[in-house]
């Protein structure tokens, strides 16, 4: 264990950062980066409680606020003073949260089936207490049946329809993750504990691209109330895809992605 966030370099070229999902990882984003990486250098970073960071030293730093710091540190280390920046779902409200914090940082900001938090207190509460649930339920059943469990939400439905194999391989790597990892994750920087970032939206510097899967309704409605708050941003729905947009739809996301970071130049 450290303090410090692992990471995967690929590709040449201005540097885009792609922060991957809750169970997820780097290598859960790869696919998609070896696709992007003609044009750019791809850093795939590995989340608090996930991959190879794991659970960190001290459990204070799985904070959102937290997290942002390490990733502006890794930055720092690296010597990236401005990059592109791309997260889902999970790794999108971190993504989000550092474009607020280091608006300077951050030239592109990409969103994938991404919020800015919950706004109302009580919505607030009951995800909190939500997730100290689930990572009760962690410690306590383990990573695999956790995992099973969690890809039967409704939000993952679409992707019963990819190849069994792709399924698999998302399967394998969501149970190398570590159950205090990802409960240390849960409750350091769920979406009920993090801060709401709504009223931050016009913070943001970056010309923005906020994508969504045509059949996940909940985050296509998030993106709609999002892009009002902007001052620069855009929606791509991409067909034939839910929440997974990048696991249902490769092509499609790639093709929305390059098509921002040229018109956007």
């Amino acid at each position: 264990m450290s303090n410090q966030l692992s990471f995967q370099q690929v590709g040449s070229g201005h540097p885009l950062v792609i922060l991957h999902g809750f169970t997820g990882s780097a290598e859960a984003m790869l696919p998609l980066a070896e696709c992007l990486s003609e044009e750019r250098t791809i850093y795939l970073i590995d989340l608090p409680g996930h991959g190879k960071t794991g659970l960190l030293n001290d459990l204070p730093l799985h904070g959102f606020e937290e997290t942002v710091k390490l990733l502006k540190d890794l930055l720092s280390r690296l010597g990236l003073e401005e990059v592109d920046l791309l997260g889902y779902s999970m790794g999108g409200r971190f993504a989000l949260g550092f474009a607020v914090a280091y608006p300077e940082t951050v030239k592109k900001l990409m969103l994938v089936s991404s919020s800015p938090g919950l706004s109302d207190p009580n919505e607030r509460r009951l995800r909190k207490r939500s997730d100290n649930d689930l990572a009760e339920q962690i410690i306590k059943d383990g990573v695999e049946t956790f995992v099973d469990n969690w890809m039967q939400q409704p939000l993952f439905a679409s992707q019963q329809r990819l190849d069994p194999t792709i399924l698999d391989q998302q399967r394998q790597q969501r149970l190398a993750n570590d159950a205090e990892g990802l409960a240390a994750s849960l409750r350091g920087a769920g979406t009920g504990v993090q801060p709401s970032l709504w009223q931050s939206l016009n913070l943001v510097a970056a010309d923005t691209l906020l994508i969504v899967g045509e059949e996940d309704p909940k985050f296509r409605r998030i993106a709609m109330k999002m892009t009002a708050k902007f001052d620069k941003s855009s929606i791509s729905v991409i067909s034939d895809a839910g929440h997974a947009v990048h696991l249902e739809n490769l092509p499609a996301l790639k093709s929305a992605i390059c098509s921002f970071l040229v018109e956007q130049q």
